[in-house]
């Protein structure tokens, strides 16, 4: 889904998509930094975390393979990010009773303890920063974001910018 600006040069809207991705940057960062610090206490990384949100997420073990495809990164970075984990006692591994080449990674229940107190730290800091707006805003937001974060939405330059490389 591509839009193309309505009114204005080009050279207004290549500004102003500048200062939207700074914009986003920064509250991004901010997040993050918040998260981290949040995270510290716990014995975790950011990218743990995020580990421990896509499984439980899923609600259900799941293939590595699928781990990594979500989260974005080949299936040795999530077999270690894995590794880790399970030495910290918060997810285990099992054969896949349907395929007896996979295996498959779930939550343990002190992941799941530990899910439960992350989740309520991020709501805590996701109402600090974003409880500046009004909830209509907030939605209005958060519709912006699903279309910029939709399976169709490249983020790679742009056809201006190709054609005048």
């Amino acid at each position: 889904m591509t839009s193309q600006p309505s009114h204005g040069s080009h050279a207004q809207s290549t500004g102003l998509a500048s200062q939207l991705a700074e914009a986003l940057t920064r509250a991004s960062w901010r997040l993050r930094r918040t998260s981290i610090r949040e995270l510290a206490p716990l014995g975790l990384t950011f990218v743990q975390s995020r580990v421990l949100r896509i499984l439980a997420r899923n609600g259900d073990a799941m293939r590595i393979g699928d781990l990594a495809a979500d989260f974005e990164v080949a299936p040795r970075s999530a077999t270690s990010m894995i590794d880790s984990l399970e030495t910290a006692g918060l997810v285990e591994r099992r054969a896949d009773p349907t395929d007896r080449r996979s295996v498959l990674v779930g939550l343990t229940a002190d992941g799941a303890a530990l899910m439960e107190r992350m989740s309520a730290l991020r709501r805590a800091s996701a109402e600090a920063l974003f409880g500046h707006l009004t909830d209509g805003e907030q939605a209005q937001l958060l519709a912006l974001l699903a279309v910029l974060n939709g399976p169709d939405v490249d983020c790679g330059p742009s056809p201006a910018a190709k054609a005048a490389t």
